[in-house]
């Protein structure tokens, strides 16, 4: 059973290699930057309302967020 952090962990599912690009710099201390394409955006919906996941023509991103979290961000962003 996972334990409820404040980190929110993610995953990105693309249908080939072609549509990923990861590039990092060998230092260690360095950022990471991975960009891909999910296509055409076909679906963005709460999983159980526990994960963010948006669908599109060539891929899948999932994040661990709650709906009521994502919500919340979205009332802090309007009353800003």
């Amino acid at each position: 059973m996972k334990k409820q952090t404040n980190e929110h962990a993610f995953s990105i599912e693309l249908c080939s290699k072609r549509y990923v690009s990861f590039e990092q710099s060998k230092d260690v201390e360095s950022s990471v930057l991975i960009e891909g394409a999910l296509g055409d955006l076909v679906s963005l919906t709460f999983v159980e309302g526990m994960m963010l996941e948006l669908k599109g023509t060539t891929g899948v991103f999932r994040l661990d967020i709650t709906e009521s979290e994502w919500n919340q961000l979205h009332k802090k962003e309007a009353t800003t």
